[in-house]
């Protein structure tokens, strides 16, 4: 379960004559927060930098663009509706969307580059298009029929995709198309990542190029022995019934396989992963030189990850490395071979947090490349001919982002120099080489700009510079734009929990104000930040409430004994972290502590339905949307991380679910839930209302038809931010102004 970002677009800052925020004018376009860019990636000619960006009359309908970093010229490069006027995508692609967060969007979603920078592969609606940079009018059609995850091959000579669960390729010399694999239907698929892969381990590909374009390696899964979600997706105008492949907590995962097979000839070989098949395959990757395959494999109690070699040629393998823990491993992302083959970089949390080691081609620890009580959140390039390497750290500040770098002979490894320069969050996409990169940077006060910059961080030129002028969409509301500010408290074990807060509109301090608590509380995210913010935290807190959020422990970018608290009990110390910022922010002067509303998505949701049943003394009303009521019905992967197999942990799974705590749930409740969510499925939702209904508990109900976890269609997201907002209205009358 990763993190459901806020339904909200963001905002922008500056000056202007005031006028205030409404739900209305926040889903309207053009975006309030600006021109936002997504997808950012430098040419590998370094000519250009192209990005993704919204149409000023659809936010949601995504163009190609492009920078010239020559003429320093911007340009929309291809308009996604001359591509494509009208999508109709596939179920297929509309679930991978919805794995990858990306399902209100339409037009261009990914795109990729040759290795020259000369061409452009674009994947919308199905249809797969190689596209010429010199003539991008000129769009060449090279497959269609529900194509997806397409590549350009790491020389150029091939197009690869998967269609119908299996793997294509196109040779770009000829245009003659190939089926590298026939027999995937059914259960068996080929070239893809199954459900869990792409919902808890973020990947979203199944298939992976070697260097020289020689051989790709490939998942191959059967999912027959996973039991079988039988789901009814309500829509407005039908029920689909859906039988999903679902492995809960417990449950039996797909048998996962991994092959090589050559693009030119067919040729398939079988790469052993071992007796037990009931492992995650969770990465591959390749060697620099294409002669060895490397692939993760995780235990099914996760406690064990090996990084394991294979030889391309004779199919031997080796175990570089073995990464244990007590609670859970840490899926590895953060792996890049030398050119030279001498060794490679590689993230580990041995010493309690993540940090950077080169190792050598044994597998030997050479030496730390980082270290200190700080972590790296990810390796961002690698610079071997300059002898750096760059990450993003919160060593600075646990709310912040920032790029470092380090040498690779170690010798900096503990004195890391900072690279980006304001203080707050930076997003960097770097060159491979770690010769350039797009930094895209934000505060609180400051909504996201986007610089191309050298690698000592020093400015090249604005891609997005986005102030707030006369001309910006958030001009006229900039007055009236309210600061975060940060804080700390301890939590009951003595570790430190960050806080931010947003006083209300015309603050004063010798008044007693409502709290808007908002919530996620799940491993794997941040909910407190120094970035540009939530837009309905900031409507909030103009209505008049005192917005809150607290990171407990368990929450992401902190250290392993912060992380592990929640091992096994899922809930127990989140509750206790959150009810410690509750107690806080009652003893506030300016804090009506009867007037504390608590809203959260998916984990959040949990949280929400935690809190109200244990705290409903302290909290008048509560806002749980797609929530996890009973932790056996979630997915296999994500839960038993941190759970174990309910046969392994039994107390805990009781302790874990709503239910056992139900009984305490006093206060206001309103419950949403999407219609078809395959993701936390909405059983979790009806088991709650019944046993709210049989405890005689009076509560609110809004389901959206047809909606998946985000609620992802525009006018579901309007209805139910409106609902939220007249919900606290109503039960905590915050006072008018």
């Amino acid at each position: 379960m990763r993190f459901i970002l806020s339904f909200l677009a963001l905002l922008a800052a500056g000056s202007a004559s005031a006028e205030r925020l409404t739900l209305d004018r926040i889903y309207d376009d053009p975006a309030l927060a600006g021109p936002g860019v997504r997808a950012l990636k430098v040419a590998p000619d370094g000519a250009r930098v192209t990005f993704l960006r919204g149409r000023e009359d659809n936010q949601f309908q995504l163009d190609l663009w492009e920078f010239n970093m020559k003429d320093k010229s911007t340009r929309r490069l291809v308009d996604s509706k001359t591509l494509v006027p009208s999508e109709n995508l596939s179920d297929a692609e509309k679930a991978r969307r919805e794995r990858e967060r990306t399902a209100s969007l339409k037009g261009i979603i990914s795109y990729s580059w040759s290795p020259d920078g000369k061409r452009l592969l674009v994947p919308i609606a199905g249809n797969l298009y190689l596209i010429d940079v010199a003539k991008p009018d000129a769009a060449r059609l090279v497959a269609s029929g529900n194509v997806t995850d397409p590549k350009i091959s790491p020389k150029g000579k091939y197009v690869s995709f998967v269609r119908d669960q299996n793997l294509y390729v196109i040779d770009l010399a000829t245009g003659k198309e190939k089926a590298l694999t026939t027999d995937g239907k059914g259960t068996l698929h080929n070239g893809e990542a199954e459900f869990v892969a792409q919902e808890e381990m973020h990947q979203f590909t199944g298939y992976y190029w070697a260097p020289d374009d020689s051989a790709i390696a490939y998942r191959r899964y059967d999912e027959a022995q996973v039991p079988v979600a039988r789901r009814f997706e309500i829509y407005a105008d039908r029920t689909d019934v859906v039988e999903q492949r679902y492995p809960a907590a417990g449950d039996k995962n797909a048998i996962v396989g991994l092959r090589i097979v050559s693009p030119s000839t067919g040729a398939t070989r079988e790469v052993d992963l071992g007796p037990d098949q009931d492992i995650y395959l969770v990465r591959a990757d390749w060697t620099a030189d294409s002669r060895q395959l490397v692939f993760q494999r995780q235990t099914r109690d996760q406690k064990k990850l090996e990084l394991i070699a294979v030889d391309a040629a004779t199919l031997a393998q080796r175990v570089l490395v073995t990464e244990t823990a007590s609670t859970w491993t840490r899926i590895n992302d953060d792996l890049r071979f030398l050119a030279d083959g001498s060794g490679f970089v590689w993230a580990s949390e041995r010493s309690g947090r993540n940090h950077l080691y080169l190792f050598d081609m044994n597998g030997k620890v050479k030496h730390a490349l980082t270290q200190g009580d700080w972590r790296v959140d990810n390796l961002l390039a690698l610079d071997e001919k300059a002898g750096k390497v760059y990450f993003a750290s919160n060593k600075d500040a646990i709310p912040d982002k920032q790029a470092y770098v380090v040498k690779l002979d170690g010798s900096t490894a503990a004195q890391p120099k900072r690279v980006t320069q304001a203080d707050g969050w930076h997003e960097t996409s770097f060159a491979r080489n770690g010769e350039v990169f797009v930094d895209t940077w934000s505060d609180p006060a400051n909504p996201p700009q986007v610089s191309i910059r050298k690698p000592d961080g020093s400015m090249v030129t604005w891609l997005q510079h986005n102030e707030v002028t006369p001309s910006h969409p958030y001009y006229k509301y900039k007055p009236d734009h309210l600061p975060t500010e940060y804080g700390t408290l301890k939590a009951k074990d003595g570790q430190t929990l960050y806080w931010s807060m947003i006083k209300p509109y015309r603050f004063d301090a010798a008044k007693k104000y409502p709290v808007y608590l908002s919530t996620y509380g799940g491993p794997g995210a941040q909910h407190v930040t120094r970035r540009w913010g939530d837009t309905f935290d900031q409507y909030m807190a103009q209505q008049g409430y005192v917005v809150f959020r607290l990171d407990n422990r368990g929450s992401s970018r902190r250290e392993r004994v912060f992380a592990d608290a929640i091992y096994r009990n899922l809930g127990k110390v989140e509750v206790e972290d959150q009810l410690t910022g509750i107690e806080w922010l009652g003893k506030q002067g300016f804090v009506d502590p009867k007037r504390i509303g608590v809203y959260g998505w998916s984990y959040g949701g949990f949280m929400t339905l935690r809190l109200l049943s244990q705290a409903s003394d302290k909290i008048a009303a509560g806002v749980s949307g797609a929530p996890v009521t009973d932790w056996k019905l979630y997915d296999s992967h994500y839960t038993e991380r941190f759970m174990d197999r309910p046969a392994d942990n039994p107390e805990g799974y009781r302790d874990s679910t709503v239910f056992a705590h139900v009984d305490g749930l006093k206060s206001k409740l309103l419950l949403i839930h999407g219609m078809a969510d395959d993701n936390v499925l909405f059983t979790n939702s009806t088991k709650m209302i019944d046993a709210l209904v049989n405890r005689g508990v009076q509560f609110e109900l809004m389901t959206y038809p047809g909606a998946k976890h985000g609620v992802s269609n525009p006018a579901q997201k309007r209805h139910v931010q409106k609902y939220i907002d007249a919900f606290f209205r109503k039960n905590l009358r915050p006072e008018s102004e």
